[in-house]
């Protein structure tokens, strides 16, 4: 009796196996990956650590969105995009690939890690593949005059990307795609990546932060008017190495957005730009801005407690 049970025990399970295996394949092993070289944000962040990370960027993620984006790095994905991306993904939310989960990658920020590249020559771009798959890959930089307190929008952008490459090599778990630097763009600016697969409609995306030749300009703060001087970025090549901005919140006047005549707090609004100090009404109560940056609808005051304090 006891060894009918068994053979039947053992013919079920060679019954299931191919399933089992079928669902391994097509579940969360599916192709992901993200830029190393230069680190994108997301794994930037995921290197100083998702319990605790030491970049008040990288905080800020956290403080967003938990920790759980930086343990799933490899994910900033879309699974149906199929070459789509400019028409599903909207302005301000292109790092995120507009999933919410990842909507910290979106914050527009002075202090995110920047890698230094040469200001011209040839420059070898890695992607980590954890499940490597054929596709294209293209590379976006951000036109001059690029103002990281935005959100990227895909205005920034130049029209056309400055590498593309179909189905390179996978060496070590590693995509290498090497290129030239786009002439013409010193200073702070972004790369975006868009991973699209050929063997599935599913997208990968990173936003990665460079600084080309070793020079920063000072990033306009007409959006930001009372943006402390610590904010600016220092060219880096360590994400441990970016500077920390002052997050106490300014009661200078000037750090608020315009008020109205009679001096009332104004009501909160997606797309304005807002000051560290800036104070808003939102469901009848008053915030102060944490943190400087360019509001999207969906950050409303009483769910980003990373962006706004509650008086």
């Amino acid at each position: 009796m006891r060894v009918a049970s068994r053979a039947a025990v053992a013919t079920t399970l060679l019954a299931i196996v191919p399933t089992l295996a079928v669902l391994a394949l097509s579940g969360s092993a599916s192709s992901h990956g993200t830029m190393t070289t230069p680190a994108s944000r997301v794994y930037s962040c995921y290197l100083e650590g998702p319990e605790s990370p030491d970049t008040p960027a990288c905080q800020a993620v956290v403080a967003l969105g938990g920790t759980q984006p930086l343990y799933d790095w490899n994910e900033v994905n879309i699974a149906n995009a199929a070459g789509q991306h400019r028409s599903i993904i909207p302005d301000g939310k292109l790092c995120s690939a507009n999933r919410s989960k990842y909507a910290g990658l979106d914050l527009g920020r002075s202090d995110w890690n920047t890698t230094t590249l040469p200001a011209s020559g040839s420059y070898t771009f890695r992607i980590r593949a954890t499940a490597p798959h054929r596709g294209n890959w293209q590379l976006y930089i951000t036109r001059p005059g690029y103002n990281p307190l935005t959100p990227l929008r895909w205005s920034d952008l130049e029209a056309s990307p400055f590498l593309n490459v179909t189905d390179p090599a996978v060496v070590d778990g590693y995509y290498s795609l090497t290129g030239s630097i786009p002439a013409g763009h010193p200073g702070r600016h972004l790369i975006y990546m868009i991973w699209q697969r050929s063997d599935s409609p599913e997208a990968f995306y990173s936003c990665a932060d460079v600084v080309i030749g070793g020079t920063v300009p000072s990033p306009s703060v007409s959006a930001s008017p009372s943006a402390s001087p610590s904010a600016s970025p220092s060219p880096s090549t360590s994400p441990s190495a970016s500077p920390s901005p002052s997050t106490s919140p300014s009661t200078s006047p000037s750090a608020s957005p315009s008020a109205s005549p009679t001096g009332s707090t104004p009501a909160w609004a997606p797309n304005v730009s807002y000051a560290t100090g800036a104070r808003v009404t939102y469901g009848g109560k008053v915030y102060t801005c944490r943190q400087a940056h360019t509001s999207l609808p969906g950050w409303e005051p009483a769910t980003t407690p990373a962006l706004w304090l509650a008086v």
